[in-house]
């Protein structure tokens, strides 16, 4: 299990499922697609509508791409996700 990143902020939050614990499961809050007051993540970062979060129950870190926006063409949001050597 990883830590929790240095940046990880209480007051910078996002909602969106967890890929590896899936600890919303069962949650009427979050089947109606509300704001949990248990669910949450941390966003640690974003460039436009790439999201960079971790799950403060099991620590996992991930990027959620939203499109939500016109921040971003597809190119960039291909390529800013991509991890550089």
């Amino acid at each position: 299990m990883l830590p929790l990143d240095p940046q990880a902020d209480p007051g910078r939050r996002a909602w969106v499922a967890c890929p590896r614990c899936n600890d919303h499961q069962g949650c009427a809050t979050c089947a109606e697609r509300r704001t949990c007051a248990t669910h949450w993540r941390y966003l640690l970062s974003n460039v436009g509508s790439l999201l960079h979060l971790q799950c403060p129950t099991c620590t996992h870190v991930w990027d959620h791409e939203t499109h939500f926006g016109a921040t971003r063409t597809p190119w960039e949001r291909i390529t800013s996700g991509l991890r550089r050597p």
